[in-house]
């Protein structure tokens, strides 16, 4: 029965039915402070969204870039003498370096050494152009995860005929004849010795120069490059793994291997990236975690400005509720009228200011081929937090409401 009742009091279901129904007859007499009050959870709620959003596709996209320079390459280089080493000594690295650590050291699967030196060529108009040629081996293409514009790699079969072949930067390859597919089977001369390009290629993110790479980069095989140095000498060695997780140990390895076939007081280094994805990773949940805050921040507000309107409300429904405390509401039954109208502000807002925050991500799936990361733990901490803001903004004035002596209430005007 719709209206049974147990010692003279209403069940708790209908308490609560009446409660919600009589707080949406509110919100209905009362449009447009209703819309503008939960105006702000709706802003709040979105900018949560948007924020966790943002803060994801950042990390992503930071991670990202590091990846495509290779997150799972090191890098050796010798870095000089102990201070009590001469000044004029050095160990440089070599081939043979390369091939021990290639042997001793378990989990590499590919590798490359970096015979570099210069040269000028020329270029339309009459000038000369610097060109930094690298010599690397037919692997250095997956260490260093490169681009293939035009054209193709150089593979082992190049490397060991010590074919004069060579791949040259994008921008080199414009500069020089106007487009890559141009470049293609065009002759470069290096110290007199012709080089024949057979392809073009650019890293796969813009390292703005920190790399070993410039605009102005060619490629050649390695046992080509000896022609063109002294001795065995290399400036690099690049190493990768299939397993992220095997960098630090092999990293340690790699440096080992180095240290015991040269003096003591030579120094080498060999680095990677797992540092710098960590570095990025932390920075990038710290600058989440500061916007999630002033998100967080502008939810308050609202709740603030909740507080206020539903105080505001109390004070122009005095006589309504005497006239309610009169025919038999308690004073936990006011206190729930008040605090179920601030709830329901809140989620409204919150509700509505997701979807909104939901939309904009989606659109630019849609519009662009990039897809951005949506975290469902944002919806559930914008539901949550609405929820809370409601509930602590509106506990004071649905006391006040209760507390409020049933026969002033009734003769106030």
């Amino acid at each position: 029965m719709a209206n049974s009742r147990k010692n003279g009091r209403p069940y708790p279901k209908l308490v609560f039915g009446e409660t919600l129904s009589v707080a949406v007859q509110t919100f209905r007499t009362n449009k447009m402070r209703f819309i503008l009050t939960a105006l702000g959870m709706v802003i709040g709620t979105a900018s949560l969204i948007l924020v966790v959003t943002v803060g994801l596709t950042g990390k992503q996209y930071i991670i990202q870039q590091i990846q495509n320079i290779g997150s799972n390459m090191m890098v050796a280089e010798y870095e000089g003498g102990s201070k009590y080493g001469s000044q004029n000594s050095s160990d440089l690295l070599t081939l043979a370096d390369w091939d021990a650590a290639r042997e001793r050291v378990p989990g590499i699967s590919a590798s490359s050494p970096m015979i570099e030196f210069h040269d000028q060529v020329p270029i339309p108009g009459g000038q000369q152009r610097e060109i930094v040629a690298l010599g690397v081996s037919w692997q250095y293409r997956y260490v260093r995860n490169l681009n293939i514009l035009a054209g193709r790699f150089f593979d082992d079969g190049d490397t060991r005929a010590r074919n004069k072949v060579a791949l040259i930067t994008q921008i080199l390859a414009n500069t020089l004849y106007g487009s890559q597919d141009a470049a293609i089977g065009q002759q470069i001369k290096l110290s007199g010795l012709p080089f024949t390009v057979i392809g073009t290629f650019k890293e796969r993110v813009d390292t703005f120069g920190e790399s070993e790479i410039s605009d102005n980069t060619m490629l050649i095989p390695y046992t080509v490059a000896r022609f063109f140095t002294a001795g065995d000498t290399v400036k690099q060695l690049f190493f990768s793994v299939s397993d992220s997780a095997e960098v630090p140990r092999a990293t340690e390895e790699i440096h080992d291997v180095l240290q015991s076939r040269h003096r003591p007081e030579s120094v080498y280094k060999v680095y990677n990236l797992t540092q710098l994805l960590s570095v990025a990773a932390k920075t990038a949940n710290t600058l989440t975690t500061v916007l999630l805050l002033i998100s967080v921040l502008t939810l308050l507000v609202s709740g603030v400005g909740i507080m206020n309107i539903m105080l505001a409300t109390v004070n122009s429904r005095i006589r309504e509720i005497g006239v309610r405390k009169a025919v038999g509401a308690t004073n936990s039954e006011i206190r729930a009228q008040f605090l179920t109208e601030a709830i329901l502000i809140s989620l409204a807002g919150g509700f509505l200011g997701t979807f909104l925050g939901l939309a904009l991500p989606f659109s630019i799936r849609f519009i662009t081929n990039y897809r951005v990361p949506i975290s469902g733990w944002s919806v559930i901490i914008a539901v949550v937090v609405s929820s809370l803001v409601g509930v602590i903004f509106g506990t004071a004035p649905a006391a006040r409401a209760a507390n409020l002596d049933p026969v002033e209430s009734l003769r106030y005007e």
